[in-house]
């Protein structure tokens, strides 16, 4: 029996499953050195390892005397020395993410192989769920039909990735992908030498930008994700997902003709604290994810060409794909008998003209003749349902998969816009514009002055008037004016690529309710918002709130029962289906809050809009303005949209993907195909699942409501008092973080700041959390929980609290997943390296007194952690995370000492930097790259 495997070697099968990770850390490692041996010289690279073997020691052993040695040699590094190890530990971590992505997906590979139970977080494991909980084949494709699942890409000063870096690291993680493989000696031989090349292609590749990222830059960085993942992972993410409801259904495959999982973008669109996104950005924009999207429908049509060779010879064909042939541009002889080719070449030809007509300038391979372009996608698409009925009924079914089929399917997901473009601008923009309108169109001297109902009153009445505030006869600001072409820029987008291009506008600081109709007033000046022939308005903007400090997430409800109740609203969102989104801020109420009650105060603003939707009759779409990190809303997309409070999904969501996330979870193929499938099931899961037997509801559920109310006020003034009531706290962060470099490094086109100050509520949140991540704290992401915690228990009986606090982390997912992703920062945090940021605090008293602060409240949190979880053991519930951070920390360790180091040098100049050695400003640089790379979801 050969292949009979014991008990005993099942469990050694399972002890040693990480044996190929860790091989394949050595072997990149190996690599990594034998690059830097070469090319930097022996005694480089004998430093670069006597500091790798004590940085090893002194994180798995604790070694006091390994921390002073490496402390010491550190410091005796040359400048050039310096930036050689800064560069080889940053690619270490960048080498390290690969092979951990890799292992990722051969473990997900075996399982399937081994056909193993469906994985949590798949399509199957969702169908297996909700058939055996016993929802119906007919709710499940209702569900289909009727969802919006939204990835949105945005672009923010975090990602500190060069594409050529992407590029060369894709290569990278193909080649590892092969030694998997069953290879010949000569093969595995060649793969190794190519392997070795990449890496020296990346250690001889500028790792930094020299000039800062641009708008166009960041267009052309995200782009490159839907070429290596979106294009082909998602529509064959539709496939599977038709064929498993089949499966478990025990139906013929029903196609499911709706686009339900559809790609957004605010990169070019985003114009909130962004003075370079502008109307220009806008058009650039589409131009370029138009001709993403023309170059692969031609691509594709050109291998249908050279594949579908069916002749009319063989067998027949129907009337409509004769009919499409005969209207072909190609009138060759030698294919007259083959009109599936005939037909794409006459395809082909109408897509080029379409291609140019949209703005692509670089046409790879000529068309044959001349054809009108496309009026619009669903044109295209038509043709190829042509191709695949003709096949289907021709006996050529197997013919239409994969390529027909996946190119129909891209066709109707990705439109000739590709992805849909938000536009965002702040709420105190719209009132300067229409301030500006008002007074020189005679209406009102001064708008702002005027209190909300009056506001509210003047706004209604001006979108009743059948006239325009603006004249093109009368001279107004700049900001005015750009405002205007902007809008009136979306128009002419709409018209040009599709509605699909352009259709949400989201405003950021939505405090009240003219704060919405103020963009309905702009709509209305530009040709966005008009009368229909039957006098009903429309509007061909969804117009958007955003609500992001605490005290916006508290009004959420209140303002959107308000403007609902407005007639012409009302009107307005029936001709949007009877659907209304709502955008939810993460980064910016955690800032302005802290962690716990950040996550509170969107619970309750979720649960508060969805009782205020329910009454006025309209479906609610939340928009998750959710960033990388757990400080900024991050954490597993999975759980936290099953910890989704009840009501909230109905299979309509929206989530931000950005800065250097993006890369992470897209920059792999299988691992982009893997998060796009946690998404549809996650939702699918959250919108039809019953809820469990020993579910938490009615008193008990309000009980633990009623908890988390008192630790979340608890939480947000221990968290304010530290943030913005300490004395010295401000000079505290901009001293102990390297905030101050961040902010001069090119990570993207956006200022770190809203303002030209240093205080911290100016500053924007995303900079504020990878400041703290950088320096090993990662404060945003626990500090005020301990306190809350130990306040709460001992304001009454403690065993019976913390058994109430235990018994929501049992049976509360909302309370389960916010200590889980609270746990994963901790384990994370590491104060023997943050005690190293704190001696950049030149003030010894301040240094003390806060840093005193924050080890015991981290401590504090520790322990009340432990409490409640009754594990001792950071991420004792994910052991994978567990193990990545044991093999990748000892060597991100040595970039956090030699970062403290680089800053101390650069800032000892004081108002001297210009006489900064650039080797210095290029180490910090670095080193920031290599330890967020390190970090991952938490840097």
């Amino acid at each position: 029996m050969a292949n009979q495997v014991s008990a005993t070697d099942e469990h050694h099968q399972s002890a040693d499953k990480d044996a190929p990770l860790k091989e394949d850390i050595r072997l990149l490692g190996r690599l990594l050195g034998d690059v830097l041996r070469e090319q930097e010289g022996e005694e480089v690279f004998a430093v670069v390892e006597t500091i790798r073997q004590t940085a090893v020691r002194f994180r798995r052993e604790a070694d006091a005397g390994a921390a002073k040695e490496l402390d010491g040699m550190l410091k005796i590094l040359t400048r050039e020395q310096t930036i050689t190890v800064v560069r080889a530990f940053s690619y270490f971590s960048h080498l390290a993410n690969i092979a951990e992505d890799q292992h990722h997906i051969r473990r997900r590979r075996a399982h399937l192989i081994a056909g193993s139970a469906p994985q949590k977080g798949s399509i199957s494991y969702a169908l297996d769920k909700l058939k055996e909980s016993g929802v119906e084949l007919d709710t499940v494709t209702s569900f289909f039909k009727e969802a919006l699942i939204s990835p949105v890409l945005t672009a923010h000063p975090t990602e500190v990735q060069r594409k050529s870096i992407l590029d060369a690291e894709h290569d990278i993680a193909r080649l590892l992908a092969q030694r998997d493989l069953p290879l010949t000696p000569k093969e595995r031989n060649a793969n190794l030498h190519m392997l070795r090349a990449r890496i020296a292609t990346l250690w001889q590749t500028r790792m930094l930008r020299y000039s800062k990222l641009t708008v166009a830059d960041e267009i052309d960085n995200a782009l490159s994700y839907y070429r290596i993942t979106f294009l082909r992972e998602l529509p064959a993410l539709y496939d599977d997902i038709e064929s498993e409801i089949a499966e478990h259904y025990g139906a013929g495959p029903a196609p499911i003709d709706a686009s339900y999982v559809q790609m957004g973008s605010w990169i070019g669109g985003d114009r909130d604290g962004n003075p370079n996104v502008n109307a220009g950005t806008m058009q650039h924009a589409l131009e370029r994810q138009a001709t993403t999207i023309l170059d692969f429908y031609l691509d594709e049509t050109h291998a249908l060409g050279a594949e579908l060779s069916v002749s009319t010879l063989m067998i027949g064909c129907s009337p409509e794909l004769q009919a499409l042939s005969d209207a072909s541009t190609d009138t060759s002889d030698h294919r007259s008998d083959e009109p599936y080719r005939r037909a794409l070449i006459g395809i082909y030809a109408r897509l080029a003209s379409t291609a140019r007509a949209l703005g692509a300038t670089n046409i790879l391979r000529k068309e044959v003749g001349h054809a009108e372009p496309y009026p619009c996608p669903a044109d295209f698409s038509a043709d190829l349902q042509v191709l695949i009925d003709s096949l289907d009924a021709n006996y050529g079914a197997v013919l239409a998969r994969p390529r027909l089929t996946t190119l129909k399917r891209a066709a109707d997901i990705f439109g000739f816009h590709l992805a849909s473009l938000d536009m965002r601008q702040s709420s105190d923009i719209h009132e300067r514009v229409l301030a500006e309108l008002f007074a020189k169109a005679g209406v009102l001297a001064d708008y702002a002055a005027l209190d909300e109902e009056a506001k509210v009153k003047l706004l209604l009445a001006e979108l009743a008037q059948p006239r325009l505030l603006y004249s093109p006869y009368i001279e107004y600001s700049d900001e005015t004016t750009s405002e205007l072409t902007i809008l009136r820029t979306a128009r002419e987008i709409r018209q040009r690529y599709g509605q699909r291009a352009i259709r949400n506008y989201i405003i950021s600081h939505t405090e009240t309710v003219s704060d919405l109709l103020e963009v309905f007033v702009l709509q209305q000046e530009t040709g966005l918002l008009r009368q229909g022939a039957g006098g009903e308005p429309t509007s061909d903007l969804m117009v958007i709130p955003l609500f992001e400090t605490i005290p916006d997430l508290q009004r959420a409800a209140g303002i959107m029962e308000s403007l609902m109740a407005v007639p012409l609203v009302k009107q307005l969102i029936a001709k949007q289906g009877q659907i209304q989104e709502v955008m939810l801020g993460y980064s910016d109420s955690n800032k302005d809050g802290g962690f716990l009650t950040s996550n509170w105060e969107l619970y309750k603003a979720e649960l508060g809009l969805v009782d205020i939707f329910a009454k006025a009759g309209v479906k609610l779409r939340l928009f998750h303005g959710r960033g990388g990190t757990v400080g900024r809303g991050g954490g597993p997309s999975y759980e936290a949209i099953l910890a989704q409070p009840k009501g909230t999904v109905n299979g309509q969501l929206r989530l931000t993907e950005q800065g250097e996330i993006i890369a992470s979870k897209f920059s792999n193929a299988e691992i982009g195909r893997r998060n796009l499938e946690l998404l549809v099931s996650a939702t699918l899961e959250a919108s039809l699942m019953p809820p469990p037997a020993d579910a938490c509801h009615g008193p008990r559920l309000a009980g633990f409501e009623a908890v988390m109310a008192e630790i979340s006020e608890l939480a947000y003034k221990a968290y304010r008092n530290l943030v913005y009531e300490t004395p010295g706290f401000t000079d505290y962060f901009f001293a102990a973080t390297p905030i101050a470099e961040i902010a001069e490094l090119n990570l993207g086109s956006r200022p770190a700041s809203r303002k030209s100050t240093r205080r911290i509520e100016d500053l924007r949140a995303i900079p504020w959390g990878f400041s703290w991540g950088q320096c090993r704290l990662l404060l945003p992401g626990w500090y005020g929980f301990g306190s809350a915690i130990g306040a709460w228990i001992a304001a009454g009986q403690r065993d019976e609290r913390v058994a109430q606090l235990r018994d929501m982390f049992q049976h509360w997912p909302f309370f389960a997943t916010l200590l889980s992703n609270m746990d994963m920062v901790l384990a994370k945090t590491d104060l023997a390296i943050a005690s190293r940021y704190a001696e950049l605090v030149t003030d010894k008293e301040l240094r003390e007194r806060i840093f005193k602060r924050i080890t015991e409240e981290y401590h504090h949190t520790l322990e009340c952690l432990e409490s409640i979880t009754g594990r001792k053991d950071r991420l004792a519930g994910n052991p994978l995370l567990a193990r990545s951070i044991t093999n990748r920390f000892p060597y991100l360790d040595p970039l956090n000492h030699l970062q403290v180091e680089l800053i101390k040098r650069r800032r000892a100049l004081g108002n001297e930097q210009d006489k900064a050695d650039p080797r210095v400003n290029r180490g910090i640089h670095l080193s920031i790259n290599g330890v967020a790379a390190g970090l991952r979801n938490t840097g």
